[in-house]
C-alpha cells in the first residue's frame, strides 16, 4: 500500500512539474521577442559607448599632437642660438619628429570604425607609438651638457 501511494505521489509530482514547466508556443514567441528587444537595446548601448570612446580618444590624440607641435616650435626657437653643426643635427631630428607627428595625426584621422576588437588593437598600438614619440621629444629637448 505504501508503495502504491508513493508511486502515485511521485507520478503526480512529475506530471505537475511537466505541466507547469511547459510554455505554449505563443508564450515562447513572446519570450523570444522580449529577448530580442533587450539584446537590441544592449547592442545599441554598446555601439554608442564604442563610438563615444573613439571620439574621446581622437580628441585626446589631437591634443597630444598639438602639444608635440608646440614642443617642436619651442625647440626650434631655442636652437636658433646653437652652433651651426649642432643646429643641423637638431633640424634633422626635428624634421623626423615632425614627419612622425604628421603621420600619427593622419593615421588617427583616417581610422575607420571596423569593430570593437580592431579598435582596441588599434588603440593599444597607437598609444604605444604616441608614447614612444613623446619619449623622443623629451630626449630631444634635454640638453646633455657635460
Amino acid at each position: 500500500m505504501k508503495k502504491t501511494i508513493l508511486a502515485l505521489a511521485a507520478g503526480t509530482f512529475i506530471a505537475g512539474a511537466i505541466l507547469t514547466g511547459c510554455n505554449t508556443p505563443s508564450q515562447k514567441v513572446e519570450n523570444a521577442q522580449e529577448n530580442v528587444v533587450e539584446a537590441n537595446k544592449d547592442l545599441a548601448q554598446a555601439n554608442k559607448e564604442y563610438l563615444a570612446d573613439i571620439a574621446s580618444y581622437k580628441t585626446e590624440t589631437a591634443s597630444r599632437v598639438a602639444a608635440n607641435e608646440a614642443s617642436i616650435a619651442e625647440f626650434k626657437a631655442r636652437i636658433a642660438h646653437e652652433k651651426r653643426a649642432a643646429r643641423a643635427d637638431y633640424n634633422k631630428r626635428i624634421a623626423e619628429l615632425e614627419q612622425k607627428n604628421s603621420d600619427m595625426k593622419m593615421k588617427m584621422e583616417n581610422y575607420k570604425e571596423e569593430g570593437k576588437d580592431k579598435w582596441l588593437v588599434f588603440k593599444v598600438e597607437f598609444s604605444h607609438d604616441m608614447d614612444e614619440m613623446g619619449k623622443a621629444f623629451k630626449d630631444l629637448t634635454v640638453k646633455n651638457v657635460k
